[in-house]
């Protein structure tokens, strides 16, 4: 098909051409280029050199440019909401995503200040000895960001690293590519930043490039692709900060509220097209309240309606990748072979693009791929548990452990819960929230990820290597304190 030319990104580089194809029609309709190795190779060396003047600009200027761009995103938000609209095939999301970066900026401009202090001390053991830290900011940040939320996870990882200091380089997904233009026109009008960040999409040789070329890498994404970064990143010993896939469970106890803890399993599992890391992808419910939750969550599920035909109403976008849509219908499809039942949804529904309506299963066995692997869409399965201790069991039954959630008739007893379950960051009384409070550091467990917590202070310290300077206020050592003949055996 014929592309219009309005609609091909604009740049100078000769790599890979990718044809993106748009969710909601199913059809190419933008085509950019990548950066063949030896552009690559120059941008990143550009980058690379103009770091020491941000480094040693001091973090005040940084947070003043910081700033400057921040209006900039403001004048150039009409253009990044309509291509996020286009690149995910939603609105209301592109608009969060926008608003957050923006509070982005200003946190990180203000927790900065707090963290870049460097501390002091003197050695227990040898009190001439008195120590003073330096931070060192990372020359070259390597961040590779994923389709599901394009612009929130380009730059989440980003904005505290040329904060710290560091230049930055972002490869978007080449699914989601069409908002890095009008990012790049908001960095281009702001010099300085300009000079040190740059967002360039591209495939899986650039990732493989920006990697082995990088100090550091941060990565958002799928187990499968995460080890192979964080294996290329090993070989050339660049530390790697990987955020992957999720399996997340909801245990919902006796005593919990119905009405809230249905509301809450039904948006925390659909929101996004249930395309979140931290979307609920099982339920487990105490089965002495198991039918009547059922029964509520099928009928508030009916009234979910698809943002299709009209972009601007309903709650549910398209799959952003189709493939995803495949993955989701197999899995369902293996489910029911084995005995699942689908209660409302179930059906890929094809308008081009591929949109799934909240789909709820029950008669689950925990050992189905749906209860296993990562699913990435808008699918509930609920298995009923007879006591807390099988619940438990059954959250920490599998390869992930990124979020999950309690829902109980009190905090107290969400929080008993809680601290059993092998997750990084679990939602008491609630379903998701590590999508809301960055304030509080959390770690993967298991496959779900590795290296420092984007969240908290680490989400700004992790870019920094921290440099000791060791002074000597006394007499040093000479070479006769290990002469032999001071030595006296031990009596």
């Amino acid at each position: 098909m014929a592309t219009n030319k309005s609609e091909v990104m604009s740049g100078a580089f000769t790599g890979e051409r990718f044809d993106v194809v748009n969710p909601r029609t199913g059809r190419a309709d933008y085509v950019f280029t990548a950066p063949a190795d030896r552009e690559l190779t120059a941008r990143l060396a550009a980058l690379r050199a103009a770091q020491p003047a941000w480094r040693d600009a001091g973090l005040e200027a940084r947070i003043a440019v910081m700033a400057r761009w921040r209006a900039a995103l403001v004048e150039h938000r009409d253009a990044i909401v309509r291509a996020l609209a286009t690149d995910t095939g939603r609105y209301w999301i592109p608009v969060s995503e926008f608003n957050a970066v923006l509070g982005y900026i200003d946190r990180w401009s203000h927790d900065a200040v707090l963290l870049t202090r460097e501390s002091q001390g003197e050695s227990r053991s040898m009190p001439a000895l008195r120590w003073r830290s330096q931070h060192i900011p990372y020359s070259l940040v390597g961040v590779i960001s994923p389709w599901n939320f394009p612009f929130t996870l380009a730059v989440i990882d980003a904005i505290p690293a040329l904060l710290a200091g560091c230049a930055v380089c972002v490869k978007p997904s080449e699914i989601t590519p069409r908002f890095a233009a009008p990012l790049a026109a908001s960095i281009a009008a702001v010099p300085e930043l300009a000079r040190v960040l740059a967002v360039i999409p591209g495939g899986r040789g650039m990732g493989e490039a920006l990697v082995a070329q990088s100090d550091v890498v941060c990565f958002t994404g799928s187990v499968k692709t995460g080890r192979l970064v964080g294996e290329n990143a090993a070989r050339h010993f660049v530390p790697a900060f990987l955020e992957l896939g999720g399996k997340d469970p909801l245990i919902v106890t006796a005593s919990a509220d119905l009405g809230r803890a249905t509301d809450v399993a039904l948006r925390a599992s659909v929101l996004a097209t249930g395309q979140a890391c931290q979307s609920l992808e099982r339920v487990h419910v105490d089965r002495r309240i198991y039918q009547p939750f059922v029964d509520q969550l099928v009928a508030k599920a009916r009234k979910v309606e698809l943002n299709w035909p009209d972009l601007h109403a309903g709650h549910i976008g398209p799959f952003i990748w189709g493939r995803q849509g495949d993955i989701v219908a197999a899995q369902l499809a293996d489910a029911e072979k084995k005995g699942a039942r689908v209660l409302c949804g179930g059906k890929i529904e094809d308008h081009g693009g591929k949109w799934l309506a909240p789909t709820v299963l029950v008669d689950v066995k925990h050992d189905m791929a749906i209860m296993q692997e990562e699913t990435f869409g808008p699918v509930i399965p609920v298995i009923p548990y007879d006591s807390v201790d099988e619940a438990v069991a059954l959250a920490n039954d599998g390869d992930y452990g990124l979020s999950a959630g309690v829902m109980a008739g009190t905090l107290e007893e969400a929080e008993q819960i809680g601290r059993r379950i092998d997750a990084g960051g679990v939602s008491l009384n609630d379903g998701s929230l590590t999508a809301l409070m960055h304030e509080a550091e959390k770690n993967s467990f298991k496959l779900s990820g590795l290296g420092g917590s984007r969240m908290g202070p680490a989400g700004y310290l992790r870019f920094f290597r921290t440099k000791v300077l060791i002074h000597q206020t006394g007499t040093p050592m000479t070479i006769d304190m290990i002469d032999e003949r001071h030595a006296r055996p031990a009596n």
